[in-house]
């Protein structure tokens, strides 16, 4: 799957410092709900986060908002990016639309 999200402009640097410190029991829970192959990558022309993923099950992505480590993570990065009322990233998510095995 694929997804974006928005940073603040000016919060790239810390954007950046926050992932590389990942939080272990994160990184666990993640893994634990079949994640994989995870990357962010960044537009520094429209400071926008492009997302992707693999995941073995998309029921397992409904049950992540409602873990309490998820929630602290959100709470961590709402300072530094576009969020919804419940902390959680303003996220879209992109339709593939070509595909090379």
């Amino acid at each position: 799957m694929a997804f974006k999200m928005q940073l603040h402009e000016g919060c790239e640097k810390e954007y950046r410092e926050r992932h590389e410190r990942l939080w272990p029991e994160l990184a666990q829970l993640l893994k634990a709900s079949g994640i994989s192959d995870y990357s962010i990558f960044h537009d520094e022309t429209s400071n926008e986060l492009f997302g992707t993923l693999q995941i073995e099950s998309a029921d397992a992505l409904d049950l992540l908002p409602g873990h309490p480590v998820m929630q602290r993570w959100w709470d961590y990065m709402k300072d530094i990016m576009q969020t919804n009322p419940d902390n959680s990233p303003c996220s879209v998510p992109l339709k593939r639309v070509f595909y090379l095995p």
